[in-house]
């Protein structure tokens, strides 16, 4: 069965989160299909360049069992590959797992849904009141 992320641009507030963490926690609202909400077009950019991507298809494709196996897949330096690792498990979009003396990277997900808008919210206003 696949498993969809869904990925948006939008500045989501610490407080909303929290709150509609709590609300689920209380069953107050159902939980959506898994999101993740990026602030800007330069960070999603940032987040899935090629070489985050090549990592993500390895780590789904072949599950290493460390982050140096995975350098070895995609033939980087295990420094840069711990650096790309690092950034996509603070996004969200991994996790690593102790793994004896070392952190095996984990991909839940084997499909990215992106919602790009073109606008900006301003303009997306200005258009439907036109």
């Amino acid at each position: 069965m696949t498993q969809t992320l869904h990925v948006q641009i939008k500045s989501t507030g610490r407080s909303d989160l929290e709150e509609r963490l709590e609300a689920i926690d209380a069953g107050d609202i159902e939980p959506d299909e898994p999101t993740l909400s990026i602030e800007d077009l330069e960070t999603f950019g940032r987040v899935f360049r090629s070489t985050n991507l090549e990592l993500l298809e390895a780590i789904v494709e072949h599950e290493p069992e460390s982050i140096r196996e995975l350098a070895r897949l995609v033939d980087r330096n295990p420094p840069e590959v711990l650096d790309n690792v690092n950034e996509l498990a603070d996004y969200g979009l991994i996790e690593l797992e102790e793994n004896g003396s070392a952190k095996r990277p984990v991909v839940w997900y084997d499909e990215i849904d992106a919602d790009l808008p073109l606008t900006t919210p301003s303009r997306r206003g200005r258009k439907a009141n036109a």
